[in-house]
């Protein structure tokens, strides 16, 4: 069965020889929510945006899916799929929240291709109450509205006010999921708390970068301890920020992630 290639966009810099820079988005996302970071960073990478399975403008036939492997490493093939389309061998990872999971699936794939990751909200282990809200999820995800289950979990994650702005960014994507495909998507959380378990125990040595907001509450704690496991992490904490750092303090998002990308190419270079 031949699988399509997933959605994407590519901006291009002036400059052939410059890196590629993958950005990839979170469950119910597309990649519209990197539009804050499309014109930083362009004058310096080429740039692939990239639509996940059954996300934004990536639609796949429902007797295909039906048919398709629903885990991280088959999705995070796909990434490389887009990749191989466009005859990218090598380049920088951006991700958010799910993303990131996503990005790391692939050092597991194949980590040569990885010149660094940036994981911005990164999910790298499960909290008790996480737990407990991935069991309730599961329990109702075909009985309630998809939409619903969705929001109350956005509000969970993004609780506060000056959160409302990078909730009503990923609720508005959302509404583009077909619920049929938002079961699938949410089904892969009950093998999510084993695999990070793993990620925990295997550190890559590659360079990687952890944005955290300072009022990531379920993530940030975790984050810490993993940035400091791996043998080239680096973690910034943005203050007054919630879990989606790249939309609610784009500015200084842009600023951390720009200067970290040009660090790796200097140290490349020397």
């Amino acid at each position: 069965m031949d699988k399509p290639i997933l959605n994407h966009s590519i901006y291009r810099n002036s400059d052939a020889n410059s890196d590629w820079v993958v950005f990839i988005h979170g469950a119910g996302g597309s990649s519209t929510i990197w539009y804050k970071q499309i014109n930083s960073f362009r004058k310096h990478y080429h740039l692939l945006l990239i639509d996940l399975r059954g996300h934004g403008r990536t639609k796949v036939d429902e007797e295909v899916n039906k048919r398709l492997d629903y885990t991280f490493d088959s999705i995070a093939q796909e990434i490389y799929d887009v990749l191989d389309f466009n005859s990218i061998a090598k380049a920088h990872f951006v991700g958010v929240s799910l993303g990131t999971i996503l990005i790391r699936q692939l050092v597991e794939i194949d980590q040569s291709r990885i010149s660094s990751m940036v994981m911005s909200g990164a999910i790298v282990s499960l909290t008790n109450f996480s737990r407990i809200l991935i069991i309730i999820g599961n329990s109702l995800k075909k009985s309630v509205p998809f939409l619903f289950l969705y929001t109350l979990f956005a509000f969970i994650i993004l609780p506060k006010r000056s959160h409302k702005k990078s909730r009503s960014v990923f609720i508005h994507e959302a509404k583009k999921m077909k619920k049929t495909e938002f079961i699938r998507w949410f089904g892969l959380t009950r093998s999510l708390d084993k695999l990070l378990k793993v990620y925990q125990k295997t550190t890559h040595g590659l360079p990687i970068l952890f944005i955290s907001g300072k009022e990531d509450h379920l993530f940030i704690e975790d984050v810490k301890k993993m940035a400091h496991l791996e043998p080239k992490g680096k973690l910034e904490i943005v203050e007054n920020c919630g879990h989606i750092v790249n939309i609610e303090k784009a500015e200084i998002f842009n600023e951390i992630t720009l200067d970290y990308l040009h660090q790796q190419k200097v140290a490349l270079s020397s």
